[in-house]
């Protein structure tokens, strides 16, 4: 085992997706522009829900936790890369990347759970459509995403106060656009076996357990759907749950992705770069795909725009 002095270390340097001088503008303004889009469309979202009376439900209201994670997810992220392309500079100090590791692990965690609890949600308003106002109460709705956030932050802290008892040498260059945890543990000098065992465990409770939620939520829906009558309630409920469905397979099926590509290839800027696809693709895709398949949402969105462009 190589020996290594943790209080040595002061700054990591973030290799970004490419060395290529040439294509660093081009990557900056495509960041930049996922950034905007990604928190004037969850801003957008959140000032929709926030603006109409109508949308005061427990569904939007999660709906709205889910917007405000993804702009804090990507503001993790994005601002720190775009600021080292400007600067030229791939350095992040030893404190910077520590505290990138566990939000970002944070807010990943919150991710997952919110989008178990929008699955609930749904499952309560199809399934429990008398007792719904009931269960779903202010309370409950509050609750739930307290909870989340609670075991997000524990998961978080986790992770990176492990990541504090590791011990690292010279060789500090991350091949990623962010401190990715992973990345920086496989920088250290000292036994790791446990931090992956714990990566692994953290996996399999924070991805696995919100995902059997969701399959489970889905299994009785699909199944309340088909004992329906009515071919206009079956469309209108499928229509309602589409949103939710495709944010999910979104989310799962870019992370699965990434997990994928980590496995098959044995270069780390292919699996930063399929990094961007989990990180930033469904935090930006969110807000369309709510406003687009939500009538409501529509026409909320429609009317706001219509009165912050007509002339006064």
């Amino acid at each position: 085992m190589k020996t290594g002095n943790q209080t040595i270390v002061s700054i990591f340097l973030l290799l970004g997706l490419t060395e290529d001088p040439g294509l660093q503008p081009l990557i900056f303004s495509l960041f930049l522009s996922m950034y905007l889009v990604t928190i004037l469309g969850n801003l957008l979202i959140i000032l929709a829900v926030s603006s109409d009376s109508h949308l005061h439900t427990p569904m939007y209201f999660f709906l709205c936790s889910l917007s405000f994670n993804d702009i804090l997810l990507s503001s993790c992220i994005i601002p720190k890369m775009l600021v080292n392309i400007l600067a030229q500079d791939q350095s992040i100090t030893y404190a910077g990347c520590l505290f990138q590791v566990c939000f970002v692990l944070v807010f990943m965690a919150m991710e997952s759970c919110l989008l178990a609890v929008m699955a609930y949600d749904r499952y309560v308003a199809i399934c429990h459509p008398p007792r719904y106002t009931v269960i779903m109460n202010p309370s409950l709705c509050v609750l739930l995403v307290l909870v989340s956030l609670s075991i997000s932050i524990v998961d978080g802290l986790l992770h990176t106060l492990m990541v504090l008892w590791l011990s690292f040498c010279t060789d500090l260059e991350i091949p990623h656009f962010f401190c990715e945890l992973d990345q920086v543990i496989k920088l250290a000098c000292s036994d790791t076996l446990i931090d992956n065992i714990l990566i692994y465990i953290a996996a399999c409770i924070f991805g696995g357990a919100p995902l059997s939620g969701i399959i489970f939520s889905y299994c009785h829906i699909v199944s309340s759907v088909l004992r329906m009558p009515s071919p206009g309630g079956k469309h209108k409920i499928f229509s309602t749950c589409g949103s939710h469905l495709s944010v999910v397979s979104l989310f799962y099926g870019t992370g699965f992705g990434v997990y994928i590509s980590s496995v098959f290839t044995d270069s780390p800027r292919k699996t930063a770069v399929a990094s961007v696809m989990y990180t930033m693709v469904p935090q930006m895709l969110n807000p369309f795909i709510y406003s687009l398949r939500n009538r409501d949402m529509t026409e909320v969105l429609r009317k706001l725009i219509s009165a912050t462009t007509s002339p006064l």
